[in-house]
């Protein structure tokens, strides 16, 4: 039997303000990042199911996407949550207007929404220390409640040489990673980051 089994994962809704979200029932984890850097990759992947869809033009989607999702542990013990999957920032083909109204709504939605309990900002492995990603960063930690997490994920890591996978291992302390390829396990997995989730919005103790 399956560590982690997802019983159900589906589309809820997308809002463009808060009056627009859905009620605050269950915990949330936000799934932050730039354009292109995988965020519906890796949302697909963790809910076992193609809900979330990427575009293929950076910053034309300025929705706030909600997804929930129903998980079971190998002790039967369910937990019923939501995934908010945020716009990609860093584009430049949007106008300035859209872009303070896209800005703003996600700021109130950090910041105001009190089912968020974890905030995953999703950086590309291939270029870890952008000034927008750590711009990012700094915000997402001065406005984060006491019962909030944030937490990095580096993506597309199995794009490294062998090499540079060691150096950012070691470099950003054993972080969370994400890949579709093939690279050593002990750098991280699937299961990881879903026993990660669970153990920040539930407090739950999942042993292998």
């Amino acid at each position: 039997m399956k560590l982690i089994k997802i019983l159900e994962s589906t589309f809820l809704r997308s809002a463009n303000n808060l009056a627009q979200c859905p009620p605050e029932h269950v915990p949330e984890v936000v799934f932050v990042g730039r354009s292109n850097v995988g965020k519906s990759t890796l949302i697909n992947t963790l809910l076992e199911r193609k809900i979330a869809k990427s575009s293929a033009t950076p910053g034309k989607t300025q929705s706030a996407n909600f997804f929930h999702t129903r998980w079971q542990i190998s002790s039967a013990e369910t937990f019923n949550f939501n995934c908010i999957d945020l716009p990609g920032f860093g584009y430049a083909k949007v106008s300035k207007t859209i872009k303070q109204q896209w800005e703003g709504f996600l700021t109130d939605l950090l910041v105001q929404r009190s089912s968020i309990k974890l905030i995953l900002h999703l950086i590309d492995a291939r270029h870890p220390n952008l000034p927008l990603d750590a711009e990012v960063h700094d915000f997402l930690e001065s406005s984060l409640h006491p019962d909030q997490t944030l937490k990095r994920i580096y993506t597309k890591f199995d794009k490294l040489s062998k090499n540079a996978q060691h150096t950012l291992y070691q470099q950003q302390n054993a972080p969370l990673i994400s890949a579709q390829g093939a690279f050593n396990p002990k750098f991280g997995s699937v299961l990881h980051l879903q026993k990660t989730i669970l153990e920040v919005l539930f407090n739950a103790r999942i042993h292998a």
